[in-house]
């Protein structure tokens, strides 16, 4: 399945299926004889599969296999595409100036209880995205709105029930990507009111979708079941070929890897790399790719016992605050001094990882290489500490500094906080027990914890935490734009993806600068990211770690299995699972 992606690994997912295909008719007798595929997911149970609202990885992978997009990828390619199958726009058209893009829909598309798919079932994501925008619905696509009215989208609208009109206030680069947040949905089963949409019983319990498969059973801690959907029209070979698709919990990596081995599932997606000569070992398909999931830690930079939006709804600045520890760059510079990211590197994947020098991967082709990473400096550290009011009291490193006339904690704060992370990942426990430990070298006492990751991210939407360890899953296809992550237009409490609240004037410029380049030449737009990269780093809104080296593994038994890098189930209707 192609979707455009951002991910939280846990972020927002946008996109479509695509492939080319052919329906048929004859093809239908051999529909759905082909097994089942097992994935093993140890990310915690599927938060909602409502493309809307759902932003970690674990469901969006459901949220793929349920529902069309609005625009298509081809997968050889990676680039937006028109007329690819499982995209519910055909093709589109744009206006002289750049500002506004016609798309044309397909007439031949249905839901499962057979009710067309029309331009209404793109016009209620809209409307639910605009009251995400004002904190009304959990939705991380509410960075297509930009509140200053500068760029982002200006408007939707349907002149009939095949025709959308995006408009945008900029002509920009990231128009077609933004335009493929706006999910169709089966508007016609859904809440009228939009304030019932973050409860809605059909978040986990979806009666009526479009995609390859239809929505099986949700057994919470256990699994997520699919069955094949007969009337999918853009199946690659006419037909959807396995007869169903199970999303199978497991408690951490290490027993995703045993199952995997046991055959008792036949599909993993980014291996522990500890384990990944276990099975290169086997006869399991092994595929290999540069990766374009990355690990972090963030900072809460404003008041996490009083979350503020960005913006009010007006568009004017919100006070927001300052967390008494970090809400001081020096601070957040001196822990990155602090954390030793090779030697994580080295204990917690092996080796098998890039690392990052701020926020864009190295596989992007906006990736500064001239960039060096944050060096490595205990002293350099403990002096900062030092000179930002935090010093050692009673000369014993292994008790935590306290304030001395520090930008944000009155004297005598202790340094210390809750750090969290998701779990059974082990490899973010391995690199929360290494920041723990290297940070209580120059004075800093964390209170590392591994919770549900449900549950994590609740505290993360909700802005009141210290600081968290998790990963995005950078977009699918790559384009570097940071609205998401890093502008205010995504700082809204309840599902913004900047939940640390990094709000930099100058970045935001060059962001805007960035996708509204003339023409939008890659080289143009590169040494613009350049230059907002430096922002990052300098800035420290997350500590940058690394990206780690992708992998797809599925068993020998699976047929059909042919990825491409960053895009897993691109032709997963046509996979069939041989039984011994």
């Amino acid at each position: 399945m192609n979707r455009l992606t951002r991910l939280l690994t846990f972020g927002v997912a946008v996109g479509a299926f695509a492939a080319l295909a052919v329906v048929p008719v004859a093809a239908q007798d051999t529909c759905c004889q082909g097994g089942t595929i097992i994935e093993g997911n140890f990310g915690g149970d599927v938060a909602s599969t409502n493309p809307i609202i759902a932003s970690d990885t674990a469901s969006q992978r459901i949220v793929s296999l349920l529902y069309p997009g609005l625009l298509g990828v081809d997968p050889d390619k990676a680039v937006i595409a028109p007329n690819e199958p499982g995209a519910v726009a055909k093709d589109w058209t744009v206006s002289a100036d750049g500002k506004t893009y016609t798309f044309n829909l397909r007439t031949d598309l249905t839901w499962t209880d057979g009710t067309p798919i029309t331009s209404a079932d793109v016009i209620y994501a809209w409307k639910a995205i605009q009251a995400g925008a004002n904190g009304i619905v959990d939705t991380p696509a509410s960075f297509i709105i930009d509140s200053t009215g500068a760029t982002g989208v200006k408007d939707v609208t349907a002149p009939d029930d095949h025709t959308i009109v995006v408009t945008f206030n900029s002509a920009e680069c990231t128009a077609l990507s933004y335009a493929a947040a706006l999910t169709p949905v089966p508007s016609h089963i859904m809440p009228t009111d939009l304030s019932q949409l973050n409860d809605w019983e059909g978040n986990l319990d979806p009666k009526v979708t479009a995609g390859p498969f239809n929505f099986g059973e949700f057994r919470p801690g256990e699994q997520v079941s699919l069955v094949a959907n007969p009337d999918f029209k853009d199946a690659l070979n006419g037909v959807v070929v396995p007869s169903g698709y199970i999303y199978k919990n497991v408690p951490d990596q290490n027993v995703l890897v045993e199952q995997f081995l046991a055959g008792e599932t036949n599909l993993v997606d980014s291996p522990p790399v500890a384990r990944r000569a276990d099975i290169a070992a086997t006869d399991a398909q092994v595929y290999k790719y540069p990766g374009n999931a990355w690990d972090y830690l963030s900072f809460n930079l404003a008041d996490p016992s009083n979350p503020q939006n960005a913006y009010d709804d007006k568009g004017n600045p919100i006070d927001q605050g300052h967390h008494p520890l970090f809400g001081d760059v020096k601070v957040r510079q001196a822990i990155a001094h602090a954390v030793d990211v090779d030697s994580i590197i080295k204990a917690a994947v092996f080796g098998e990882g890039t690392r990052m020098a701020s926020g864009i991967i190295p596989a992007s082709w906006a990736y500064d290489k001239a960039l060096t990473p944050i060096t490595f400096d205990l002293d350099l550290a403990n002096s900062m500490l030092t000179d930002a009011g935090w010093i050692d009291d009673d000369n014993d490193p292994s008790t935590p500094r306290v304030a001395k006339g520090a930008m944000y904690a009155p004297d005598g704060t202790k340094f210390e906080f809750t750090l969290y992370t998701n779990e059974g990942n082990t490899r973010r426990t391995a690199i929360g027990t290494l920041v723990q430990d290297e940070l209580s070298q120059i004075g800093i006492k964390v209170d590392f914890q591994t919770i549900d990751f449900n549950t994590l991210l609740d505290i993360m939407n909700s802005q009141t935490f210290d600081a968290i360890i998790l990963g995005w899953r950078s977009g699918y296809p790559d384009d570097p734009d940071q609205t998401q992550l890093f502008t205010p237009a995504s700082d809204v409490v309840g599902s913004g993806s900047d939940f640390t609240s990094y709000n930099n004037p100058k970045f935001n410029d060059l962001n805007t600068q960035a996708k509204t380049v003339a023409g939008c030449a890659p080289e143009d737009r590169a040494p613009l990211y350049g230059q907002m990269q430096k922002i990052l780093q300098d800035d420290v809104p997350y500590v940058w770690l690394f990206a780690q080296n992708g992998e797809y593994d599925a068993g020998a038994n699976v047929q059909g299995f042919d990825p491409r890098p960053s895009n897993l189930l691109w032709n997963v209707d046509t996979w069939s699972v041989k039984t011994p």
